[in-house]
C-alpha cells in the first residue's frame, strides 16, 4: 500500500516552529511501518525542528567597546537625565582655557531684565587686554557701539577675550573696571556653586587664568548643559558664522569682518548643536561639545587633549559611544 502524500509545512509562530504538518506526515507513516517507526520518526523530527529554532534565534547584541581618547581628561552623559555614558579622569582638575567663557555667558544670560539689544561701547583698555595677552578675539573697534546680543556671539565663536572683557566690564558690580570684572567673577562662582559644583573655581572671564581657574570635565558638562537650556545660548552655539554691524564713533555703520565659529564639529560631525573650544600652553586643547540624534542628546568634555584634530576625533569618539549607549 502506498503511503498517504502529506506536505510537510514549517511555519514559524512567535518563536516556535509549527510541527503540525510534521506529526501528520508521522501518522501517515503508521500505515507502513507500524508505531516503532513513527516514535522513531517523531524523535527525529522534533529533534531536527530544535536545531532549526536554534539557527533561527537572534544573535545576541555586541557590547559597546569603550573608546580610547588621547585627551588627558573626559565625560560624556546623557543630557535627558544626566546619566554619565563614560568618564575618563572626570574629576581631575584641570585648566580649562577659554571653554570658560561657557560660565560667562551663562552669567549674562541670567540677568534679570537682560537686554540683548543694549548698547556698550568699547574701550581701549578690552583693546590692550587682548594685545598684552596675546589672546584671541573678536577685534572690536574701540569706541564703537555693539550690543550685548553681538558680544555674546563674539565671545562664543571667535573667542573673543575682549568681548568677554566688555562683558564682564557691563555686567560686574562696582565703581571701577577691576571691581566690576572682580565682581562678575564672583558671579561665575556664585552660579558654579549653585549647581553644586565642587571641584571648579574662576578666577578669570575668559579662561586666561592667575593660576587658580580650574575645572573637571564633569563640572564643565554639567555647565554646559545648564547653558544649553537657555534658548539664546543654544542658538548662539550652533551658529557657524555671524556678522555684526556696529555703530562706530561718528554714528555710521560697520560691517564686522564674519566671526567663524571655532568648533569644526559643526561642520564635520552631524547633529552638532555646540558647544564651545578652547585651548592654551596650561590647557592644552579642550573641547565641550553636544550633539542630537534621534530625538537624543549627549554632552561632554575632553580636557588637555594634544592637537585640535585630536580634541574633534575624541569628541566624535565620545558621541559615537555615547549614542551607541543610549541604542
Amino acid at each position: 500500500m502506498r503511503p498517504h502524500s502529506l506536505p510537510i509545512q514549517l511555519g514559524r509562530i512567535s518563536g516556535a516552529f509549527n510541527l503540525i504538518g510534521v506529526f501528520q506526515l508521522i501518522t501517515a507513516i503508521t500505515g507502513t511501518k507500524g508505531s516503532r517507526l513513527r516514535r522513531a520518526a517523531a524523535v527525529s523530527v522534533t529533534a531536527g525542528a530544535v536545531l532549526a529554532a536554534g539557527a533561527f534565534a537572534a544573535a545576541p547584541a555586541q557590547a559597546v567597546t569603550t573608546p580610547s581618547i588621547v585627551a588627558k581628561g573626559g565625560y560624556v552623559m546623557n543630557n535627558a537625565n544626566g546619566s554619565t555614558l563614560f568618564t575618563k579622569a572626570a574629576d581631575t582638575k584641570r585648566s580649562t582655557g577659554s571653554t570658560t567663557k561657557i560660565m560667562t555667558a551663562k552669567v549674562v544670560l541670567a540677568q534679570s531684565n537682560l537686554n540683548l539689544d543694549k548698547k556698550v561701547t568699547i574701550q581701549k583698555a578690552y583693546s590692550d587686554y587682548v594685545v598684552a595677552n596675546n589672546a584671541s578675539q573678536a577685534h572690536l573697534i574701540v569706541g564703537d557701539k555693539v550690543t550685548v546680543r553681538q558680544l555674546l556671539y563674539g565671545l562664543m565663536l571667535p573667542s573673543g577675550c575682549d568681548a568677554a572683557y566688555a562683558l564682564a566690564d557691563t555686567y560686574g558690580s562696582g565703581t571701577t573696571r577691576a571691581a566690576r570684572v572682580k565682581s562678575f567673577i564672583g558671579k561665575m562662582n556664585k552660579a558654579a556653586s549653585d549647581l553644586h559644583l565642587t571641584n571648579t573655581h574662576f578666577d578669570s572671564f575668559d579662561g586666561i587664568g592667575n593660576g587658580n581657574n580650574y575645572s573637571t570635565p564633569r563640572d564643565l558638562t554639567k555647565i554646559a548643559s545648564s547653558a544649553m537650556k537657555n534658548a539664546n545660548f543654544r542658538a548662539i552655539v550652533k551658529t557657524k558664522s555671524y556678522t555684526a554691524k556696529t555703530i562706530t564713533r561718528t554714528g555710521s555703520t560697520r560691517t564686522m569682518a564674519a566671526w567663524k565659529n571655532t568648533n569644526g564639529l559643526l561642520s564635520s560631525y552631524s547633529g552638532t548643536i555646540g558647544v564651545k573650544t578652547g585651548s592654551g600652553p596650561e590647557a592644552g586643547y579642550c573641547l565641550v561639545f553636544a550633539a542630537t540624534r534621534g530625538g537624543k542628546t549627549v554632552i561632554g568634555t575632553v580636557l588637555s587633549s594634544t592637537s585640535i584634530p585630536n580634541r574633534e576625533a575624541d569628541a566624535k569618539k565620545l558621541m559615537n559611544y555615547g549614542f551607541a549607549k543610549l541604542g
